[in-house]
């Protein structure tokens, strides 16, 4: 640049594994994802998002956008799918739209693509326009849990889980999934 031009920096994504973070980093992520889900994140949804990678960007206003992509294990036609499970996923209200979203998910999906049969998650209605933007497929069929109990139906789930299949590895839209169980909301 030459002269006086200043553009503004591009912040950096970070990636980092749940081990790595510090325990102020920890609560400024539950901080943004309590404010970003304006008080519906349950301790069991932060409790879902812990224990894998952790994209953070950050920027002069602290910490700008938040995903975690852990893994589960999925059952579809009669195999059980390593999966990276994409949860926690938020971008601080004055900085939305800007494409840090789209931004968090990219390094998400990087890791998934080397490291996962699968690449699944549960939008809302307004996730949901990002990740179809990005390739997300929602699932047509069926969506169960293996619950203590055996497996169950979710059928308020079914219309929400959207999957990702790694690459040269095709995916069968047809049939059911079968998610692991864990405590909290399933998917």
């Amino acid at each position: 640049m030459s002269g006086g031009d200043t553009a503004p920096m591009t912040p950096r994504c970070r990636l980092a594994h749940t081990a790595d973070l510090e325990p102020a980093e920890l609560r400024e992520i539950r901080a943004l994802l309590d404010h970003a889900f304006d008080g519906d994140f349950s301790d069991e949804d932060w409790d879902h998002g812990l224990g894998g990678v952790h994209a953070l960007i950050r920027d002069d206003g602290g910490l700008a956008a938040h995903g975690a992509l852990v893994m589960r294990r999925v059952r579809h036609r009669g195999r059980w799918l390593r999966t990276g499970y994409v949860e926690a996923v938020a971008v601080r209200a004055d900085v939305r739209r800007t494409g840090l979203g789209g931004r968090i998910m990219a390094e998400l999906e990087r890791v998934l693509d080397r490291a996962y049969d699968l690449g699944a998650l549960s939008a809302s209605d307004e996730g949901a326009l990002l990740y179809a933007a990005r390739g997300w497929q929602c699932w047509p069929g069926q969506v169960h849990a293996l619950s203590p109990e055996g497996v169950v139906r979710l059928p308020d789930e079914e219309g929400g889980v959207y999957v990702r299949p790694a690459p040269g590895a095709p995916l069968d839209l047809s049939g059911e999934l079968v998610l692991d169980w864990r405590d909290g909301d399933v998917t």
